[in-house]
């Protein structure tokens, strides 16, 4: 056997073998290489689209390839959660989910996906806050004054939602349960015809997301009783909280995050955080939250995890103690 013949060719053979290894991480180091699709699970045009526009919109511009929002409706959200747990686990299919992701394992017994298993947390990016608000023909000018009237008369007075297990119709139940009262539920179709329905007194009081409530009680269409964040609100800073008023810690707020499919890589999860955070941290970003009546809340990814897998057992006993039911 000729060694000096074979030494080049094996040479050879090793550097071509050790290539091929190396081309995988090279690959694994371009991410993002092509644009990012963020699937939502509500229509385009409402607070929560709007909110994840513009967030797209800088997340792409920090990462250098475009986030397209990708509207998926239905079943409160759980087709767009059930489009990104089956995607591939490479960071090009986001979802961009609302707090209905802790609330559909309750509803839905055979929801198509496991949120826990097959969706990991990447961060999350918003709040938006419920407002309790009554109908001015209604005679209560605080949220004291509501619950006396609802405990001098019980199941008299009824209260609006956007719909039957919809976070305002669960939120409210949470109220109703912690102030030992209890009222009628008048489900909507959505938030609109709702609070178009309290300012023309058709119910008596809601817990509307900001973005709907403070356009009206700037009006002086609705009366504002509470906001449901820990501290008040710039836009509506005469108006106290119900951790003020009604149970120290007491929160209601529709928030908002960002998710993965399960199985992501960790370099891309922090890598998509830390874009995430970037964005969030922009003045002009946090202006236009501030005009969907939104609030930035950001947590990276373990503490959104941790923050997700503490409001499922919540929900699903509210779910449970009141036998709520999908239509």
């Amino acid at each position: 056997m000729n060694l000096k013949k074979i030494a080049p060719t094996l040479l050879l053979g090793i550097t071509c073998f050790a290539s091929l290894l190396a081309s995988p991480a090279v690959a694994q180091e371009a991410y993002p290489s092509k644009p990012i699709r963020l699937v939502l699970g509500f229509a385009a045009g409402g607070g929560t689209d709007t909110i994840a526009r513009a967030l797209a919109e800088r997340i792409g511009g920090i990462l250098g390839q475009q986030v397209i929002v990708d509207n998926k409706t239905g079943a409160n959200g759980n087709i767009a959660g059930e489009i990104v747990a089956r995607s591939p686990a490479d960071g090009y299919t986001l979802l961009y989910n609302t707090s209905s992701i802790v609330i559909s394992p309750a509803l839905y017994p055979k929801l198509s996906y496991d949120v826990s298993k097959e969706l990991a947390p990447v961060a999350m990016t918003a709040n938006l806050p419920l407002v309790l608000v009554a109908s001015k023909k209604l005679e209560v000018r605080s949220v004291q004054d509501l619950i006396s009237l609802m405990k001098r008369q019980p199941g008299k007075l009824n209260y609006g939602s956007a719909g039957n297990g919809n976070i305002t119709h669960l939120s409210t139940l949470a109220l109703l349960q912690a102030t030992g009262t209890q009222a009628i539920h008048v489900p909507y179709r959505s938030e609109a015809p709702a609070i178009a329905d309290l300012a023309g007194g058709q119910i008596d009081f809601y817990l509307a997301t900001a973005p709907a409530a403070i356009p009206m009680i700037k009006d002086d269409r609705i009366r504002g009783l509470a906001v449901g964040t820990l501290e008040r609100v710039d836009t509506l800073p005469q108006i106290p909280t119900l951790s003020e008023t009604v149970a120290k810690g007491l929160e209601m707020g529709a928030w908002s995050g960002i998710m993965a499919p399960a199985g992501t890589r960790p370099e891309i999860i922090q890598k998509l955080n830390a874009a995430i955070a970037t964005a969030l941290n922009d003045k002009g970003l946090r202006e236009r939250f501030a005009g969907q009546g939104a609030l930035v809340q950001y947590m990276p990814p373990a503490k959104y995890g941790a923050f997700i897998q503490s409001e499922l057992p919540r929900w699903s006993q509210i779910v449970r103690e009141n036998a709520v039911k999908i239509d």
